[in-house]
């Protein structure tokens, strides 16, 4: 990127991250309300647990906690974009942004970073309160966790690239969130050592790195190179498929003259 397109970048990114801000603030009960779902949840089946099954629980404890810290992390990252899409189109902003005139991919694209970022926050809001919750104890390497975390989760963004696309040719997707979101809960706990074809899937390879770096103290050079080689091209063909896959789409909407209308 040239010096002369940095400047401009920088301030979108800056704008793009204040409104994320002064949006979540001002619907904090919404934003809220998410991150304590997720973790009344979580309780139900911790405390349940223990009361049912605790020698089961307590064998599967730990990757019960990253496989929640990554379903929270993924469904933000990947969900937050198409959200965001649906709500300009019923302001009427959409078409602005795309005759922005920094391209409307460069402004998806910063917009799914600020997305990542905040996907993070909350997941690790959540995986501290999982802890202080179960007593448990996890190596939270940020070595492991960062690189791993954001390779797996990039696969769940190139979902959110395609059901972005959706959404503007559409409009109604809700159902499809809901049917991704169950997917993820399957994924993240997907026997990749006994089915390894599972490890093309999103998010399923990422949480058993993460499960063996977190659980068990596994450096990042320790894990498998394989393993590590395959879970960073499968989140950049996520994140390419989608990304391209979102841009026939848009043009089919602007196309269409469905861009501006809800």
């Amino acid at each position: 990127m040239s010096t002369a397109g940095l400047g401009p970048t920088i301030a979108l990114a800056r704008a793009v991250a204040y409104k994320s801000l002064i949006l979540r603030v001002r619907y904090a009960f919404n934003t809220v309300t998410n991150l304590v779902t997720i973790y009344i949840f979580f309780a139900l089946l911790f405390f349940g647990g223990r009361e049912v099954a605790p020698q089961a629980l307590n064998d599967s404890l730990t990757g019960i906690i990253v496989g929640f810290f990554l379903i929270l992390t993924a469904t933000v990252a990947y969900s937050d974009l198409s959200w965001e899409l649906i709500r300009e189109a019923q302001w009427g902003t959409l078409e602005q942004l795309y005759m922005s005139p920094l391209g409307f991919g460069r402004v998806v694209t910063i917009k799914t970073v600020v997305n990542l970022l905040v996907a993070f926050v909350f997941g690790g809001l959540l995986l501290g309160a999982m802890l202080l919750t179960t007593g448990e104890r996890l190596v939270l390497d940020p070595l492991v966790v960062l690189p791993v975390g954001l390779l797996a989760v990039c696969s769940a963004v190139g979902i959110g690239y395609i059901l972005g696309g959706l959404a503007l040719v559409f409009k109604r997707v809700e159902n499809i969130f809901q049917l991704v979101q169950f997917s993820f809960l399957g994924l993240v706990a997907a026997p990749v050592d006994q089915a390894p074809l599972l490890k093309l899937l999103p998010l399923a390879l990422g949480a058993d790195l993460l499960r063996e770096g977190m659980g068990q103290g596994t450096r990042l050079w320790e894990l498998p190179t394989g393993d590590l080689a395959l879970l960073a091209g499968t989140a950049v063909g996520y994140l390419v498929v989608g990304y391209l896959l979102f841009g026939v789409l848009s043009r089919k909407a602007r196309a269409d003259g469905q861009l501006g209308k809800y």
